[in-house]
């Protein structure tokens, strides 16, 4: 199978690439530079979607980027990046001769309110009621396929949790901290912390471009929320890190500084949760790696 990925240097990007080749797949990533393997965005756009059975998206300005000030700036990117790439290869599979037979975008859990108790699959309904739920509103609805193309293109979305791994998401920016001892909650720490390993994210994407079209009587798009079937707190994940790296965590950060520090409609993502349920991607037989937060950790620490 031929796959195209926008964003396919990025973290999550490198996993799956790495994943789809040693499946045998042939990738191709659309990125902002060309190379071997690439094409460039403007190449999509003057030339048109390339041969391919499969096109994923994943570009998207990094929402925790430590070196951006949350300004009004900083969000037209967020959105820009997000919407504009999706639209783009929305677009390019609408107009294409022989359009693939899976399109995948991975939006996120920004979707649903937080709650301490509330418990959200991929049926649960919702509207937006903050930042970045109108975000995943605008980026989902700009995957949308006509009509006419969604008959012989499955439609997916993938909406995952916090994405850990060694090599980049929200584990780089942690490790340094708790190897200091300098580790602890967020917030009050009761939160609900829904996360998946980078690996498991790529396997479930991976598991839906392969899936037989018999799955196309599903009404599009199937959704598949991107999360381990682990249900954890900020407080549980705090600890299990700590204990894994035999590091104290007795530094809570509460979530008025986190407010100040990174901006309140960025913090809300670490300071407030979603209890997520991956019912569709069980359901789909898909088998997690890393279905708990011991066996994620110890394979991110290398322990």
């Amino acid at each position: 199978m031929r796959v195209l990925i926008g964003g396919g240097s990025g973290f999550i990007g490198r996993e799956l690439t790495y994943l789809l080749r040693s499946k045998g797949h042939e990738v191709t990533v659309i990125s902002r530079q060309p190379g071997p393997g690439k094409i460039t965005w403007s190449d999509l756009k003057s030339k048109g979607l390339p041969p391919c059975e499969g096109a994923v998206n994943l570009s998207g300005e990094n929402l925790m980027n430590p070196l951006r000030w949350w300004n009004e700036s900083y969000k037209k990117d967020l959105f820009s990046s997000r919407i504009d790439t999706t639209k783009a290869l929305s677009e390019a599979i609408a107009a294409a001769t022989c359009p693939p037979h899976c399109w995948v975008l991975v939006s996120g859990v920004a979707c649903y309110k937080p709650s301490l108790t509330a418990e959200y699959t991929e049926d649960s309904e919702w509207t937006p009621f903050d930042f970045l739920s109108k975000l995943v509103k605008e980026w989902e609805a700009a995957a949308l396929l006509p009509q006419s193309v969604a008959k012989t293109t499955r439609q997916v979305i993938v909406r995952p949790g916090a994405v850990l791994g060694r090599d980049g998401g929200a584990m780089k920016q942690m490790l340094l901290p708790f190897w200091l001892g300098l580790g602890g909650t967020l917030g009050s720490g009761r939160q609900p912390f829904p996360w998946i390993h980078v690996s498991d994210l790529a396997g479930i994407i991976a598991h839906a471009l392969e899936a037989l079209a018999d799955s196309a009587a599903l009404p599009p798009p199937q959704v598949y929320n991107g999360v381990a079937p682990a249900l954890n707190t900020n407080y549980e994940f705090t600890k299990e890190l700590g204990r894994l790296m035999r590091r104290p965590t007795i530094f809570p950060v509460p979530a008025f500084a986190m407010n100040a520090l990174i901006g309140s409609e960025r913090a809300v993502i670490l300071t407030e949760g979603q209890r997520v349920i991956p019912e569709r991607t069980l359901e789909s037989g898909f088998q997690y790696q890393y279905p708990d937060l011991t066996s994620a950790l110890k394979q991110i620490l290398g322990s």
